[in-house]
């Protein structure tokens, strides 16, 4: 049923309601039976062992539980203990990062109004708002939250902020007439009140039509209980990963098994090599170090006040391919301004940025000009400011509007020429005051001039004042208004092409007598003054930052609840649009449209309007469908459901309802388009070190596992292992693990926001990384071979062997981390910009040595003293593979090496 089609004493019939009397608690009751109570149902929240276990369904965790399983089964309770602590820690950091997940449906319940004024038994009744059903009659005054849907029937100068539900910023004045069209958004249903709505101004009566899961509200709370969070890109590369080091670890396995039973070896031997094989597969640090980058990234964008909820939207921002952007407070500063002003037949422009009352005043010949001395324009900024009953407040540094958003516009504006109603009120005396009435679309007041004049000062919807008009002020002349309403017309038509919002100023000059003539007769015979043309400007760092975009590849699209001419204008200022003729869907035409015919719109489509949550919901499913990667942002309830369905949901610190922040993955402590685009800077940053360390990471374990297979295929007898599984453990935790980290947090190369966003379906190994991965892995594991097989040829023992293969893949692997840092070569980057990793290089070249001659690293890990030419040896012929293999690449421009 669409209640605004319907007539007052329609709903009152169709719902059986009674104004007088109200209805009886059987009544009630009898509705709740059929009805419900007024409640928001709550979905089943996971508890936070649950929550805990997820984190243990990880696949690398998992990875790393079976090699933990493996080394206490063959007697390593060492090596078991360490990889389980790794386990525990990284499930830990994790676990602590979402412990406050969704708690969306609770926010909504929250937003709901506790208690309500309800006629009942004939008489006025205060009762939970529980209780409601439809077909109450309640009432609503300024301060109140609207507790259900309801068909206003009596208002008086009710407003009410919808901004939460529609995203529209200005408070919805509200009357009870019944309106024809049939095909509305929220926003236009002027005369519906809509649950969890705060009432700012005035007092009304209404019919509740709806409660709980049934409201506008309920709808949203629904469809968040249907919409699933989706894997972010780096959750669905991680575990492809996995998948790709679980079946290469068995797949070494069944070589090594196969080729022992070839050859007739003892079980041993083949689990001995089977058990390291696997340790030296599986990337032990891995995990810890993707959690601990991903932690040091949130706390970087915490400083760049963008709060992230989950670990993995850190990186998922460095994927985005469309941006969704709400206008209000996001793209545009969320603060009306005056932008241009006709008075007298003359335009003027006015600079200025918010509400600071500084800008410059400029003619249409772009000359600054001194308000002041502009009789006209004096005059027009004297009558706005009388005429206002808005505040403009400083605290600490910043300015602040008390009052209506389009009466702080004029304020602003006044202030901006040194006139303030204060000092005027000084000379003059304010008389009478005349609210602005929806119906006559007009506010006035009467004023007591200095030299004992009266005079009424009118301000309101242009064409209405023209009406009342018989005179228009152009020039030096007085020119009758009706016959040259088309000057002030062609002004508005003007103003309306830019998407400026109009508002007209007017006067009367009164005699004595007349001052105490009723306000009907008084707003008559008016003297046209002029027109302010008020825009929510694009915040300046935000129009730089779509450009960023841009060059970044990265679409950016307007999805608001304002009209579509405002959208377009702000778009094309703003450079989202090309042509101020582009396309702009409605939300109307929206729901013309089949999921099909929008999929095919939204790759050309970059502004939409006057949408609802399903629209946006809709277009979230179609971008992702083809492909893309999408960013959305929201401050309110309407919000919700899509923020959900995104890749990733950006709720607005300041201005987000508590229900858009708990369905968000990533909230602007600064409302601030610019910190998105800052956050994908980072976030690019942080996939590139991703891909750094898993590079060296698993050229490492490339190394490590070809070490050992050339000693199991290639020497005669029984197999030995080049490398001992806990000198593994070693090279893998600690020796790799901490200049690992100190890649994680290297810093952005140049080109990071000049290249187009990553495809969905790019794994890690993209651009010919999995081959560099295994190029130089196999290289490494060769020359480490080779120096276990030359020890055991000049007489050394085992361990000696093992001990001088395990330095050489030590310093390879210090060595290879320069090149990893970067996608080009070592030549071509300064190694003294990461001092981090200089000094965890350091670090671990030196405890790795001091594992060597030591007696705990001896006992440890099985080392044995080297003689100092050997580790001599070892760390030259450890970096030719890096600088032999990085010169092929830069002088044969080899892509895959």
């Amino acid at each position: 049923m669409q209640w605004f089609n319907q007539s007052s004493d329609s709903v009152i019939k169709t719902l059986q309601a009674d104004t007088t009397k109200g209805l009886s608690e059987a009544q009630r009751l009898e509705r709740q039976t059929s009805y419900g109570l007024n409640t928001i149902h709550q979905a089943e929240h996971a508890s936070a062992l649950r929550i805990f276990i997820t984190q243990l369904k990880n696949p690398l965790l998992i990875i790393l539980a079976l090699g933990a399983l493996l080394s206490f089964y063959t007697g390593h309770h060492i090596d078991a203990i360490a990889i389980s602590t790794i386990i525990f820690i990284n499930a830990s950091i994790t676990f602590v990062q979402e412990y406050k997940a969704q708690k969306s449906i609770d926010a909504l319940q929250g937003m709901s109004a506790p208690k309500c004024h309800v006629m009942q038994d004939g008489g006025w009744q205060e009762l939970p708002a529980v209780q409601l059903v439809p077909g109450d009659t309640i009432l609503l005054k300024t301060g109140d939250i609207i507790p259900a849907d309801c068909r206003l029937i009596e208002t008086t100068q009710l407003e009410v902020d919808e901004s939460a539900l529609t995203g529209e910023s200005n408070l919805i004045r509200k009357h009870t007439s019944t309106i024809e069209s049939s095909d509305l958004t929220l926003g236009d249903q002027l005369n519906m009140g809509f649950m969890s709505t705060p009432i700012h101004n005035g007092k009304g009566i209404g019919i509740v039509t709806a409660t709980g899961m049934k409201t506008e509200v309920g709808k949203i709370a629904r469809l968040m209980q249907v919409t699933q969070h989706r894997l972010t890109p780096l959750q669905t590369r991680i575990h492809a990963l996995s998948k790709t080091l679980i079946w290469s670890a068995l797949f070494i396995v069944a070589i090594i098994v196969g080729i022992g039973f070839y050859k007739g070896l003892n079980l041993s031997g083949m689990v001995d090599t089977s058990i390291s094989l696997v340790v030296a597969a599986i990337p032990e640090g891995l995990t810890t170090v993707v959690t601990i980058v991903l932690t040091l990234g949130a706390n970087h964008m915490m400083r760049n006040n963008a709060l992230a909820k989950y670990l993995a939207s850190v990186e998922t921002l460095g994927s985005t391919s469309v941006i969704c952007s709400d206008k209000t407070g996001t793209l545009t500063q969320n603060k009306m301004q005056s932008v241009q002003i006709w008075a007298g037949g003359e335009h003027y422009h006015i600079q200025g940025e918010g509400y600071r009352p500084i800008g410059d005043f400029s003619d249409n010949q772009q000359q600054v000009v001194n308000p002041l001395r502009h009789p006209h324009l004096k005059h027009l900024l004297e009558m706005s400011a009388l005429c206002s009953e808005a505040q403009l407040v400083e605290q600490e540094g910043h300015y602040l509007i008390q009052g209506l958003p389009t009466e702080g516009a004029l304020v602003v504006a006044a202030a901006k020429a040194d006139i303030d109603k204060e000092t005027l009120l000084q000379q003059q005396k304010l008389i009478a005051t005349f609210p602005f009435d929806p119906k006559r679309k007009m506010m006035s007041v009467v004023i007591q001039e200095a030299n004992g004049n009266y005079k009424l000062i009118v301000k309101g919807a242009p064409d209405v004042l023209l009406n009342h008009s018989e005179i228009i002020e152009f020039q030096d002349k007085h020119l009758d208004a009706t016959s040259n309403q088309h000057l002030v017309n062609d002004v508005i038509h003007d103003f309306g092409s830019q998407a400026l919002r109009t508002l007209a100023i007017g006067y009367r000059s009164l005699s004595d007598d007349q001052i105490h003539l009723p306000q009907e007769e008084l707003e008559t015979q008016l003297t046209f003054t002029g027109l302010h043309g008020m825009l929510d400007l694009p915040r300046p760092e935000a129009t730089q930052s779509v450009k960023e975009c841009h060059e970044a590849g990265i679409r950016v699209v307007m999805i608001t609840g304002d009209h579509a001419i405002t959208a377009r204008a702000i778009a094309h200022k703003m450079h989202i649009i090309d042509s101020a003729d582009a396309i702009v869907i409605t939300g109307s035409e929206l729901n013309t449209l089949s999921d099909d015919a929008l999929r095919q719109l939204v790759s050309k489509t970059f502004v939409y309007a006057r949408v609802t949550p399903e629209h946006k919901l809709r277009i979230v499913n179609a971008l992702q469908s083809q492909g893309e990667v999408v960013a959305m942002t929201g401050d309110g309830v309407n919000d919700a459901p899509a923020l959900r369905k995104a890749d990733i949901g950006i709720a607005m610190g300041n201005t987000g309802t508590g229900v858009a922040k708990e369905s968000a993955d990533l909230i602007l402590l600064d409302d601030n388009f610019a910190t998105i685009v800052t956050a994908v800077r980072e976030g690019r940053r942080i996939y590139d070190n991703i891909r750094k360390f898993i590079r060296q990471d698993l050229t490492a374990n490339v190394g490590e596992v070809s070490a050992i297979l050339f000693a199991f295929l290639l020497m005669t007898g029984d197999p030995l292992l080049a490398l001992a599984p806990l000198m593994i453990l070693w090279v893998n935790l600690i020796s790799d693990g901490m200049p690992s980290l100190a890649l994680g947090v290297d810093v952005a190369e140049n080109d990071v926001m000049a290249r187009p966003p990553r495809a969905r379906e790019d794994s890690f190994f993209a651009d010919n990384l999995g081959t560099r991965i295994i190029a130089r892995g196999l290289v490494m594991g060769i020359f480490t071979f080779w120096m276990f097989e030359y020890a055991l040829d000049i007489g050394k023992t085992v361990e000696y062997a093992q001990t001088l293969a395990f330095m050489t893949l030590i310093f390879g692997q210090l060595f290879h981390v320069f090149d990893a840092r970067t996608f080009s070569t070592l030549y071509r980057r300064n190694p003294f910009t990461n001092r981090l990793l200089l000094l965890a290089v350091f670090a671990s070249g030196m405890l790795s040595i001091l594992m060597v001659y030591t007696p705990f690293g001896n006992l440890a890990l099985g080392t044995t003293p080297l003689q100092l030419q050997h580790l001599v040896m070892t760390f030259f012929i450890a970096a030719l593979p890096t600088f032999i293999l990085s010169a092929i690449k830069e002088l044969f421009k080899v892509r895959w090496l």
